[in-house]
């Protein structure tokens, strides 16, 4: 089928879905966890498929390891959905309200976007969690996930269509399409599409942006950063910083880069080196750490480099000001965190460094909806729009202004017969 005709299905089905009873949408939720739970085999045995083609194919190790989609991810999945149908209505919840006169009201509520459009990565539990979220949200979604993933991803989209559609959803209102050329016709229906959000490299974001109409929430690269603090405590420092690049390496929360003060450097790498030794993580150095351990010289480019794997750059800096500096410079404003007992340096931290998440003593890899409490994501937005970090169901919302009058008139104002109020009001909006 024409992506323009499935985007128009979505739209339509988007404006019915925005007005759906919160109780359909949270059975509809269940039903789909009852079906992936009742077609895990199915599902595992696609995902094979998918493994098996992307081995031969010389698909990367981290990129095989996030393909992976076995009968423990889609219990965690399941799990997610779960924590999803506990969270409150979104739609519908007045954010402020004002009392413009006697009996005129101004009420700010929370709405769909509409029809969004997400391009992932090789995760095919990305494909269910930013589903269910546009469907708690009421927003309609057209997928494309990688080609590597292409059997377990349809699979996935044809099992949550059914069981959504059976609960009482609109019909079309999740649509997957499947190739490069789909995309580009994707890219052209902003009569349709409000949102785009893709995951992938800046480039893959930039032409996104260059080639659509279309608002796009990007998240491209996660180049994060542990910096260790002349005051910082070492052991939770090497705890910190291994656990930030190794407990997942192919995410884009894991670290990429260690910063290290001068200060306790000497005595701070080793220690480090032998935590990630045992991870047989492979580190390159700038000379000030070369000359401390023994690591692989880096270069410009790895302090840009999001390696998603079992690597990592550091560097010797002489001061908070210029760790500061280099996350500035070269992070794509993802996630940073500062290992310190020193509140001052934390709050000039936290206050300077120009990334989406900033944390204090606790690893980057924190960085993540269902960890914040968002019941799951749909990314991690790495813009200055209207969501920033993980993007749960509030980013996939926007609002409207309701206003009840009782026969009020602007002349009525403009030549001074009545003045506004313009008191603000606890009134949530009703009929």
């Amino acid at each position: 089928m024409e992506i323009h005709i499935l985007a128009s299905e979505a739209k339509q089905a988007s404006i019915s879905l925005a007005a759906i009873d919160s109780q359909i949408k949270n059975n509809a939720l269940q039903a789909i966890a009852q079906a992936l739970k009742a077609k895990t085999a199915d599902i595992v045995a696609a995902n094979k498929e998918d493994l098996e083609r992307s081995e031969k194919e010389n698909l990367g190790a981290p990129l095989l390891k996030r393909l992976k989609y076995d009968a423990s991810k889609i219990k965690e999945t399941i799990e997610g959905l779960t924590s999803l149908m506990m969270l409150p209505e979104p739609v519908g919840e007045t954010i402020s309200a004002t009392e413009l006169d006697k009996d005129l009201e101004l009420f700010k509520v929370s709405c769909p976007i509409g029809v969004i459009g997400v391009i992932f990565e090789s995760r095919p539990d990305a494909l269910v969690q930013i589903s269910s979220l546009c469907l708690k949200s009421s927003n309609a979604v057209i997928l494309k996930g990688g080609s590597e993933a292409l059997k377990t991803n349809k699979i996935l989209a044809e099992i949550i269509a059914e069981a959504s559609e059976k609960a009482g959803i609109p019909k079309g209102w999740i649509q997957l399409i499947e190739t490069r050329s789909d995309v580009n016709e994707m890219l052209k229906c902003d009569e349709f599409i409000d949102l785009i959000i893709p995951r992938g490299s800046n480039e893959f974001v930039q032409y996104i942006m260059n080639n659509s109409n279309i608002p796009v929430l990007g998240h491209a690269d996660g180049i994060c950063h542990v910096y260790v603090d002349k005051d910082a405590d070492l052991d939770m420092a090497v705890a910190v910083t291994t656990d930030s690049k190794c407990q997942y390496v192919a995410v884009c929360n894991a670290a990429e880069t260690v910063l290290v003060h001068e200060s306790i450097a000497q005595e701070f790498l080793p220690k480090l080196k032998a935590s990630l030794d045992k991870f047989n993580v492979e580190m390159f150095g700038c000379e000030k750490t070369q000359a401390i351990i023994a690591v692989k010289p880096a270069t410009e480019q790895d302090w840009k480099t999001e390696y998603l794997d079992y690597k990592i750059s550091i560097k010797v800096v002489s001061s908070l000001d210029e760790a500061i500096a280099h996350i500035n410079k070269y992070s794509s404003k993802h996630t940073e965190s500062i290992i310190t007992k020193d509140k001052m340096a934390v709050a000039k931290f936290m206050s300077l460094i120009d990334s989406g998440n900033v944390y204090w003593n606790a690893s980057t890899r924190f960085c993540d909806g269902f960890r914040y409490g968002l019941g799951a994501e749909v990314g991690i937005s790495t813009n200055k729009i209207h969501a920033r970090g993980p993007v749960g169901l509030e980013g996939l919302l926007i609002y409207k202004w309701l206003m009840k009058g009782n026969g009020h008139i602007v002349s009525d104002y403009a030549n001074g017969h009545k003045s506004f109020t313009h008191k603000n009001s606890k009134k949530k909006f009703s009929i």
